[in-house]
């Protein structure tokens, strides 16, 4: 009888080796796919248009998409690459009295009473030049986006 308890405990303390390294097979596998290292047709694309940035951080935009967040020239800049190593767009933070007049109008055309608060320009593959704002109005939050003349873009 002790024999058969022996080869019972021997078997158990198997299957659990084998389900332990199975959950940290499964545990380091979900770590690595939110690691923060994008493809190395993201990363090629970057340092060839960006050479220059520093204080680099990568974050998944989307299943389809990463985002590179560092400083350039003194700049705080964000740019965004498919998964293919595409360039998508740019977006720098620029001061609220940097928006062109025609944004301005626009905004306050649409949104009476509403507060800026931020402002960005970003340069978009699909888009060309165009500027977000996020504005404020009590609890409401908006994030707005304009051509320099002040046409709205629509995402």
């Amino acid at each position: 009888m002790s024999s058969r308890f022996n080869d019972t405990l021997i078997l158990n303390k198997k299957i659990m080796k084998k389900l332990i390294l199975l959950f940290s097979s499964i545990l380091i596998m979900f770590s690595c796919s939110y690691a923060g290292t994008p493809p190395s047709s993201v990363l090629k694309s970057f340092e060839k248009k960006f050479p220059t940035a520093t204080k680099v951080s990568w974050g998944k935009e989307g299943a389809k998409e990463w985002e590179a967040e560092f400083t350039l020239d003194g700049n705080k800049i964000s740019a965004n690459f498919g998964l293919d190593g595409k360039w998508l767009e740019t977006e720098t933070e620029i001061p609220i009295k940097s928006l062109p007049k025609g944004v301005i109008d626009a905004i306050t055309l649409k949104y009476p009473g509403w507060e800026i608060r931020e402002a960005d320009k970003t340069d978009t593959a699909k888009h060309g030049l165009i500027y977000e704002a996020d504005i404020k109005s009590g609890a409401r939050k908006l994030e707005v986006a304009y051509k320099e003349d002040g046409t709205p873009v629509v995402e």
